[in-house]
């Protein structure tokens, strides 16, 4: 991909020159992570944190490739970045051909729809780019509406239920009620849910991943039980150990005496 670095500090950090930034090359990946274990009825995580985090699997996949890598090529450097990156990634990966941006703000691609995590390859390493075939004006989705339709904030103006689920400091009233409510305790799903890009990856049946690491260790259905039995380490692999148990345990605790006891209240 041929792009813009926003965040050069990062490239810095990783050991290169920056003076030049024409110098740097990019190749960015969609990671499909859904596994079949997230179409279980009793899910209550979104889709992505089903399985183990999937910054785990970059770092895993860095301690591989990156080496390999440093052998075939001794004078140049390479690093790998995910979610935190020197460049905008959604937009590489568009122009790279990937996949067209949706109204959800997320990459659609047509085998996995959005359900892909995003990371690139950078080196100092000259390389050709490869263009999109799409010209710009057909890099989007054909705004079918049904994702922001669905979305229950959308009409209220207010950001994603993810973001709520993920709030550190003390919850309104009404946060309370509308978590307590939800049938998420962490994160969301339902723009990818109704995307017509995701019917059609299930109709074709491409849209599970077909990397191991995203089938290993799920759990779609989290409960203060199983979140108090995961020791440290096992708790530091999920992709909401980033918040603390503290908040995941709140979220937990509110939708489950809603559970227990929302038709007295």
């Amino acid at each position: 991909s041929d792009c813009t670095v926003k965040r050069p500090y990062l490239l810095e950090r990783a050991g290169f020159d920056i003076t030049d930034p024409s110098r740097i090359s990019v190749c960015i990946f969609a990671i499909p992570y859904l596994p079949p274990a997230a179409d279980a009825p009793d899910r209550n995580l979104s889709s992505y944190a089903v399985c183990e985090d999937y910054h785990v699997f970059v770092r895993e996949l860095a301690q591989a490739l990156i080496p390999a890598l440093q052998a075939d090529f001794q004078s140049n450097r390479f690093a790998l970045f995910a979610d935190h990156s020197p460049i905008d990634e959604v937009k590489a990966a568009i122009d790279a051909g990937l996949g067209v941006r949706g109204k959800n703000r997320l990459l659609l691609t047509e085998r996995y729809s959005s359900y892909v995590f995003l990371a690139e390859l950078v080196t100092d390493l000259s390389l050709t780019p490869t263009p999109s075939p799409l010209p710009p004006e057909l890099r989007v989705c054909h705004a079918c509406g049904k994702c922001t339709s669905a979305c229950p904030m959308s009409a209220e103006g207010g950001e994603c239920r993810s973001a709520l689920t993920q709030k550190k400091s003390p919850l309104a009233p009404d946060e309370q009620h509308t978590l307590a409510h939800f049938s998420r305790v962490w994160g969301c799903d339902i723009c990818q849910e109704v995307c017509p890009y995701t019917a059609r990856a299930r109709a074709r049946g491409t849209i599970y991943s077909p990397i191991p690491f995203f089938h290993q260790n799920v759990l779609p259905h989290l409960t203060v039980e199983r979140l108090d039995g995961m020791n440290d380490e096992q708790f530091s692999r999920r992709a909401y150990a980033w918040r603390g148990r503290d908040t995941i345990r709140r979220n937990l605790e509110y939708h489950e005496h809603h559970t227990r006891f929302g038709k007295e209240n």
